[in-house]
This record gives C-alpha cells, structure tokens and sequence, in this order.
C-alpha cells in the first residue's frame, strides 16, 4: 500500500527516507474525508503519530506552493506533555519538512527561557512546546497565536493527567476560532472526549485500535514473586532477555534511585530518569540510550512519557501498574514501528489476585511462569557463548591466527577456549538466588487485608479451662496478643486497708466506684467503731484531695 496523493515535497522526504508503505494511522489521515477537518484519533502508541500530523500539517500549510514563505507569526501549535516529546516531535518534523523550508522551534521547560524568547521573535513556522511553557510565554506576550491555523494535542489523556487542563484551555482560547484541531490519544477517556466537545467542530473520530485493545506486538508476561525478591528478578529478567535496550519502570523517584544504583553496582550500563533531574542530566541520560552506551534505563511514569528508543525490546514493571491506562502506556514503549517487543510485569503473590484484575480490564493474556532462576540463566550463557565465539572463529585475521599458534605451543586447545569463555563470562552480571513464591491463598486468620500469622506461643492442644499459668501469655503488650483474646479470671476478694495499723479491715467483694458507696454498702465491722472507722477513711481521703490542690496552686 503507497501514500495516498502527497505533495511532491513530502513525498520526495519520504521517499529518501526510504517510508514507501504508510502505517494504519498515516494512511487514514491522509484519506480524502480526513482533508481539512478537525481529527479525534485514537491509536497505540508506536504507530507512527507524529509522522501522520507532520504529514497533515505540510499538506495544509504548503498548499499549492514548492516552499513556505519566511517565517513569522507560528502558524502551526503542537501541545506534548513531556519535555522528551516535545523535543522528539521537533526533531521529526524537522526532517519531515526541511525541504518545505518550514522552521520548527521548541519551548519546554529547564531549557533557557531568555534563548526560547529569541527564537520566537525571529518566526517559526511551527512550535513545539509542553503547555506550563507555552502558557508562560502566551502570559509575556512573546507568543503570537493569532495566526494559527492548526493545533495538535498529542497524548492529550496523559497532559490530563498530569493536571494541565487550564493551560490547554488558556492556549486554546488565545488562537483563531476558525483554526483546526488535531486530537491524538492512546485512550480516550471521558474527559478527552469532553475536551474535544468543547474545542473541537465536526470532528472526525478515528479509532484506529480499540481502547481496550492491547498491541498486537507486543509479549506479555508476569512473574510472580515474594515481595523481597523484587530486585532480583528485576536482574535476572534483564540477564535472561538478550535484548539490545530495556525500560524498567518504578513508582517513585526514590525507588528509581535505589534500583539504578543497584544495577550499577552489578555491572549493568544503566540509567535514570525522573522528574528530579536537571534538564543536561536528562539529555545526557537520553542521549548515552541513543548511542548505546547505557542498555537499561530505570523511569517513572511521568518521565518515560515521549521516550523514543528504536532498539527497546523489553519493559519490565518493577512496581506493578496502577490501572489499565498505566499498563498500555508503559508497554507501548515497546513493539514500536513493527517490531516485536516484550512486556515483563512483576507480581507479587499478595497482589496475584490484583494482577489478574488488572490484566483481564486491559483484555491481555499475560503468560504466568516463574521468574528466570540461576541456572536457567546459566544455560543461556553458554548456548550464547558457543554462539558468539563460534561467529568469531569465522573469518579470524592473519595476524590473530599468528598468535593462535604460539599458544597453542605451550597450551592445549581446550586450555585456551576455556580462557577465552572466562573472559566473556567475566563481563555478564552475576544472576541472583530467587526462592519460590508458592501458591498464595487467603488463610482463615486474614482479616481486612491484614496477614498476621498465628502465635505459635499460644496452647491450642487443650481447652483454656485446663491451661496453666505457664501455658499463658503474660505479654498483653506485644502487637500480636491482646487482652481480649483471654477469659477474664474470676473476681476475687479485694483488700483494703488504711493508713493507721490499729483500724480495722474493711473487705469488699468488689472495688466500689464511689465512696458513698463504701459508706453506703459497707459491712459491719464493730458497730460503732466500724461508723466512727469509715468516716475516719472519707476523712483522710478529703484531706489529701485538700492537699493536692495546694500543690497545684
């Protein structure tokens, strides 16, 4: 299937780029009743998007004419959530229309605002930017959307998301009213369709991948595990997958640091991305995965968003997603522009049941095994060092063969191919010890989502009537025994007697509350001594009430 009509400037591009096929996405906005309205569509993330808006926006804005006129007022406003995406888009369509001769600018934030201000004033064709610095800009009069004739939201549900709402608006009210507005999501939830409601006229709904969908090149797996073997079968998953990149994704920033440090510390060329880090740390971190100087990168949610790696095969989900839109999301980082892809979720078994949930909501069929263990990572090793050194031992050089014999003077062949396997070995980050999780089922002691374990200090093997007091716990202190899990024991005669040796003993078969009880329900102790006695006993306690008052002042 070629391109549908383009005009010959872009088609020359793609051409020279060697695109002769459109992707599903490309090709359905390029259709003939896609021409010139506003676009509502929904596709995977890895479809080729952005060189589908690129394509519509060069078809609008060049018209009938070979090239653009200088620039001036932007003329084309592109919204992305991330500084990554923003800056990626910039790049696509800097190639896609360099021979249109269109200037695309980008206005992101942790770069150079006074740089930013400067660019604007010398005219751009298009901008690129994320909504909390374009809105800056619009605020300081440096941006100019009164010519716009076309605005894109790209990832529109995740700019929700992360709560610019306002800004969207404030951006879309501040261009033509006659302008047109490309709307491209992964999903489309209830407010995106809200959104386009209110901003958008006789749109045309694509739905190119259902939002339910999973993508259809993508792998899913899950792993259960204990909770305390997360880190290593994060190791082990990225040993037993031989694959050129992996994004391995974390809920916090403080669990990004913690894994990225570890990974290092076991050999892996690895980094980080999180909202935390300056603006030059994250380029260097972006562009060390572009070059293939770092394999894995650990990230949040937020700051994988727009992250453009070709060479990603894998994702693994250290912390289990949060919802079906966060699953999608991160897994489409994977299986990009055909390719095949994998997508490792890690569950442990307390939250099995959560997982299951979760997956059937996404209508994805994840394949349940157990993690990779050592020595399943072990075999690997050597059906890829046979492989590896077996592809060397091909086509060898003179000069290394020259040395081959002198060592083959003084040692055998096999001495020497052991050598050589340790040295490859040597390289590889050695795989962790993963016990086995079990089966998780809910035992009859957990209550709302509590896992106490039986207290193994409590007799169970005779009735409470027949324990002794050494059978007993007397800790009514500890976290896992309470008071009332015992029998009261039986009221007993309590004693009471009073400051002077010479009266006499008052006993009551209960403490009563109040003293005019005591006076009340006392028994006889002597007749008219016992009256005098009492009254001497409210005496006393009248007398220290008095003297703890005038300690208090």
């Amino acid at each position: 299937m070629a391109f549908p009509e383009l005009h010959p400037t872009l088609l020359r591009t793609l051409t020279a780029r060697e695109y002769t096929e459109p992707t599903p996405v490309q090709d359905a906005v390029l259709r003939p009743e896609a021409v010139n309205r506003d676009l509502l569509v929904s596709a995977q993330t890895g479809s080729g998007k952005t060189v589908a808006y690129g394509l519509v926006l060069g078809t609008m804005l060049l018209g009938d004419a070979a090239q653009l006129p200088r620039a001036h007022k932007p003329l084309s406003l592109i919204v992305a959530p991330t500084r990554e995406l923003a800056l990626q888009v910039q790049r696509e369509l800097q190639w896609l229309l360099a021979d249109a001769g269109a200037r695309v600018i980008s206005c992101v934030g942790g770069m150079d605002i006074r740089r930013e201000q400067f660019l604007l004033s010398q005219g751009a064709h298009i901008v690129v930017g994320t909504p909390g610095r374009l809105a800056d800009h619009l605020d300081q009069r440096r941006l100019d959307l009164s010519e716009v004739r076309a605005v894109v939201l790209d990832e529109a549900d995740e700019m929700l998301d992360l709560g610019f709402r306002d800004e969207l608006e404030t951006l879309l009210s501040a261009t033509p009213a006659d302008r047109h507005t490309l709307l491209f999501s992964a999903t489309l939830p209830k407010a995106i369709l809200g959104l386009a409601k209110k901003y958008q006229k006789d749109a045309l709904r694509l739905a190119l991948s259902s939002e339910h969908e999973p993508h259809g090149d993508i792998e899913y797996k899950a792993f259960p595990i204990r909770a305390r073997d997360g880190e290593h079968a994060v190791v082990n998953s990225l040993r037993y997958f031989d694959v050129s990149g992996a994004l391995v994704f974390c809920k916090t920033r403080e669990a990004v640091r913690h894994l990225h440090a570890n990974l290092q510390e076991r050999g892996f060329a690895a980094v980080a991305l999180s909202g935390e880090l300056k603006q030059h740390e994250r380029t260097s971190a972006l562009q060390a995965l572009r070059d293939g100087r770092a394999r894995v990168c650990v990230a949040t949610d937020v700051a994988a968003r727009g992250l453009d790696m070709p060479d990603l095969g894998l994702v693994i989900h250290a912390d289990m997603p949060q919802n079906r839109q966060s699953l999608l999301h991160r897994s489409g980082r994977t299986g990009r522009a055909g390719r095949k892809g994998m997508s490792v979720i890690l569950v442990p078994v307390s939250q099995k049941f959560a997982a299951e949930r979760l997956l059937a909501s996404a209508k994805i069929k994840a394949v349940w095994s157990p993690a990779p263990s050592a020595d399943q990572i072990r075999a690997r090793d050597e059906e890829n060092l046979v492989r590896d050194i077996a592809a060397m031992a091909e086509a060898p050089a003179e000069e290394d063969l020259a040395v081959g014999r002198v060592l083959l003077e003084n040692r055998s062949a096999e001495q020497l191919a052991a050598v050589l396997v340790r040295l490859r070995r040597e390289k590889l980050p050695a795989p962790e010890f993963i016990e086995d999780p079990g089966t998780y089922r809910k035992e009859p002691w957990v209550k709302k989502g509590r896992s106490l374990p039986p207290r193994p200090w409590v007799r169970d093997d005779k009735p409470r009537e027949e324990q002794s007091r050494e059978d007993r716990p007397r800790d009514f202190k500890s976290r896992a025994v309470k008071p009332h899990d015992f029998k009261p024991r039986a009221a007993k005669a309590s004693v009471w007697k009073r400051k002077s040796e010479s009266a006499p003993i008052v006993e009551r078969a209960e403490k009563p509350k109040f003293h005019s009880e005591a006076r009340t329900h006392a028994p006889s102790a002597g007749g008219k001594n016992s009256k005098i006695e009492v009254g001497a006993f409210d005496r006393y306690k009248k007398f220290n009430k008095t003297k703890r008052k005038d300690k208090r002042g």
